[in-house]
């Protein structure tokens, strides 16, 4: 089957990726022990839902001060490239997919108890091609729609008292720690009947540590963090391989985080990225799969570059250092940055 390398694929394609995904693999698990069907369904989550996983995010200057009343809006585009490691625990191999990914971001500096504290909505999108052979046949599924939007909450705990424009005008940053927590409500294109989907069905939440300090034009920021997740009620349910309802756990991630840049001028900065993560076995109905552990790595670069006053244009590129299992991407971001104190200017 021809389908070009991201775009939408023909109708013939999108008929066989519907049947080959959602049911011809099943037909082929459906004669294997219940246990090993269950293992199997939960590697296969990684291939979709997990794929692109919110662990590995890459992100410098998370914990950056600006003036009370400050906005942005933000507006990335980030395509995600490659294969998918499954450890061989289950009959697929070759797993790849190209998964495109616009969202919207709104973010609002307030003071929290006298602390510089600062709100982010984020709106995803996702577009996505899927490839793996099952038992030797060519397998594809092609997804677009809205994934699960995402809320984080931060706040600066040493270093960074909530500030009008004239102070922060003179306040320096030296040693920084703020706290976070990150939230993702069950949302998202998801259909309980079909195995691929790009949303969840369940809650995500994440508590963060972060660590920034400056000297001179060199900036080194260190995070840490845990991700927790709610249970599917209705994972891969109410279709003829699984007529009934089944329930999907996965345990906590822990991911730690670091960046290293430098400061050409305000607004133009590097940085050298790296982030670890690990946990996140999946459980379905109860019966886990080890074999679902992850223990992984993603490396990066980022630069920023001022276009205007208001405005700037972010760059960003990371690939897989040490993949165990899960999404062995490589990920290409651009985000258009506009930005006020106040009211739009």
């Amino acid at each position: 089957m021809n389908s070009n390398s991201f775009g939408r694929p023909t109708r013939r394609e999108r008929h066989c990726s519907r049947k080959t995904l959602d049911n011809v693999q099943f037909s082929f698990l459906q004669f294997r022990p219940v246990r090993g069907l269950w293992r199997i369904l939960a590697s296969l989550c990684v291939l979709f839902t997990g794929g692109v996983s919110r662990a590995q995010d890459l992100a410098p200057r998370a914990y950056i001060i600006t003036p009370l009343h400050s906005n942005a809006v933000t507006l990335t585009y980030s395509f995600n490239d490659g294969g998918i490691e499954l450890d061989g625990n289950i009959p697929i191999t070759g797993a790849t997919a190209k998964v495109s990914i616009p969202v919207f971001s709104y973010t609002h500096s307030l003071s929290f108890f006298g602390r510089t504290a600062a709100f982010t909505a984020s709106l995803p999108y996702g577009v996505g091609n899927f490839r793996g052979t099952v038992a030797g046949a060519e397998s594809l599924a092609y997804r677009s729609g809205l994934l699960t939007p995402t809320f984080r909450f931060s706040v600066n705990l040493l270093g960074g008292p909530a500030m009008n424009v004239e102070e922060f005008m003179k306040w320096r940053q030296k040693t920084i720690l703020g706290a976070s927590f990150k939230l993702l409500p069950s949302g998202g294109q998801y259909d309980p009947t079909k195995l691929t989907n790009l949303g969840a069905n369940r809650w995500a939440f994440k508590w963060e540590l972060g660590y920034s300090h400056r000297r001179g034009h060199w900036i080194v920021d260190a995070y840490g963090g845990t991700w927790f997740f709610t249970t599917n009620p209705e994972f891969f349910s109410h279709n003829q391989f699984s007529p009934g309802i089944n329930t999907q756990s996965q345990s906590a991630i822990g991911a730690l985080e670091g960046h290293l840049s430098y400061d050409l001028k305000p607004r133009l900065w590097f940085s050298l990225d790296g982030n670890f993560w690990f946990g996140g076995s999946t459980r379905i109905n109860g019966v886990p799969n080890e074999l679902t552990l992850q223990r992984n790595s993603r490396v990066g670069l980022t630069s920023s570059f001022p276009l205007t006053r208001h405005q700037s244009i972010k760059l960003g590129f990371s690939d897989g250092a040490y993949i165990r299992y899960g999404g062995n991407y490589r990920n290409f971001s651009v985000a258009w940055q506009y930005s006020w104190v106040g009211r739009p200017n």
